[in-house]
Protein backbone atom coordinates (compact mmCIF):
# COMPACT_ATOMS: atom_id res chain seq x y z
CA UNK A 1 0.00 0.00 0.00
CA UNK A 2 1.63 3.32 -1.49
CA UNK A 3 -1.74 5.71 -0.39
CA UNK A 4 -4.20 5.66 2.06
CA UNK A 5 -7.71 8.34 3.04
CA UNK A 6 -6.58 10.79 5.34
CA UNK A 7 -9.23 9.89 7.78
CA UNK A 8 -8.51 6.61 7.39
CA UNK A 9 -4.66 7.11 8.14
CA UNK A 10 -5.60 9.47 11.26
CA UNK A 11 -8.00 6.87 12.86
CA UNK A 12 -5.12 4.12 12.39
CA UNK A 13 -2.44 6.16 13.94
CA UNK A 14 -4.68 7.09 16.65
CA UNK A 15 -4.70 10.64 16.13
CA UNK A 16 -8.94 10.58 16.87
CA UNK A 17 -11.03 7.86 18.66
CA UNK A 18 -12.96 7.46 15.57
CA UNK A 19 -13.15 7.56 11.65
CA UNK A 20 -15.86 9.58 11.95
CA UNK A 21 -13.85 12.77 14.48
CA UNK A 22 -11.02 12.03 11.76
CA UNK A 23 -13.71 13.29 9.04
CA UNK A 24 -14.81 15.54 11.15
CA UNK A 25 -11.55 17.20 11.54
CA UNK A 26 -10.14 16.63 8.12
CA UNK A 27 -13.87 18.46 6.93
CA UNK A 28 -13.65 21.29 9.30
CA UNK A 29 -9.95 22.47 8.07
CA UNK A 30 -8.50 21.49 11.07
CA UNK A 31 -5.54 19.30 9.22
CA UNK A 32 -2.62 20.41 6.88
CA UNK A 33 -1.26 18.06 4.17
CA UNK A 34 2.30 19.76 3.14
CA UNK A 35 1.24 23.50 3.90
CA UNK A 36 -1.76 22.96 2.37
CA UNK A 37 -5.23 22.81 4.29
CA UNK A 38 -7.75 20.02 3.36
CA UNK A 39 -11.09 19.45 3.80
CA UNK A 40 -12.31 16.33 2.33
CA UNK A 41 -11.83 13.26 4.57
CA UNK A 42 -11.33 10.79 1.08
CA UNK A 43 -7.66 12.80 0.09
CA UNK A 44 -4.91 10.64 -0.01
CA UNK A 45 -1.76 10.72 2.17
CA UNK A 46 1.39 9.20 1.05
CA UNK A 47 4.83 8.05 2.86
CA UNK A 48 6.74 11.51 3.36
CA UNK A 49 3.85 13.60 3.27
CA UNK A 50 3.39 15.62 6.63
CA UNK A 51 0.51 16.43 8.37
CA UNK A 52 -0.01 19.69 10.81
CA UNK A 53 -3.23 18.47 13.02
CA UNK A 54 -4.79 21.08 14.95
CA UNK A 55 -6.56 19.21 18.03
CA UNK A 56 -8.27 20.39 20.90
CA UNK A 57 -5.28 21.53 23.11
CA UNK A 58 -2.50 21.45 20.95
CA UNK A 59 -1.14 21.31 17.39
CA UNK A 60 0.77 18.29 16.16
CA UNK A 61 3.22 17.89 13.27
CA UNK A 62 3.97 14.20 11.56
CA UNK A 63 5.64 12.57 9.24
CA UNK A 64 3.70 9.98 7.43
CA UNK A 65 6.19 6.50 7.61
CA UNK A 66 3.80 4.09 6.74
CA UNK A 67 0.36 2.15 6.30
CA UNK A 68 -1.99 -0.11 8.32
CA UNK A 69 -4.33 -2.33 7.11
CA UNK A 70 -6.60 -2.13 10.37
CA UNK A 71 -6.20 -0.20 13.83
CA UNK A 72 -3.19 -1.73 16.13
CA UNK A 73 -2.81 -1.21 19.78
CA UNK A 74 -0.83 2.55 20.72
CA UNK A 75 2.84 0.57 20.88
CA UNK A 76 2.79 -0.52 17.36
CA UNK A 77 0.95 2.91 15.95
CA UNK A 78 4.37 5.06 16.89
CA UNK A 79 6.19 2.69 13.09
CA UNK A 80 3.21 5.02 11.46
CA UNK A 81 4.30 8.39 11.70
CA UNK A 82 7.47 10.45 12.64
CA UNK A 83 6.11 13.13 15.30
CA UNK A 84 8.15 16.31 13.89
CA UNK A 85 7.74 18.70 16.98
CA UNK A 86 10.33 18.28 20.07
CA UNK A 87 8.89 17.36 23.47
CA UNK A 88 8.64 19.81 26.11
CA UNK A 89 8.96 19.53 29.81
Amino acid sequence: MDRQRIDKWLWHARIVRTRADAAALVGRGHVRLNGIRQTAPGHAVKTGDVLTIALDTRVRILKVAGFAERRGDAQTVHALYEDLQPRTQ
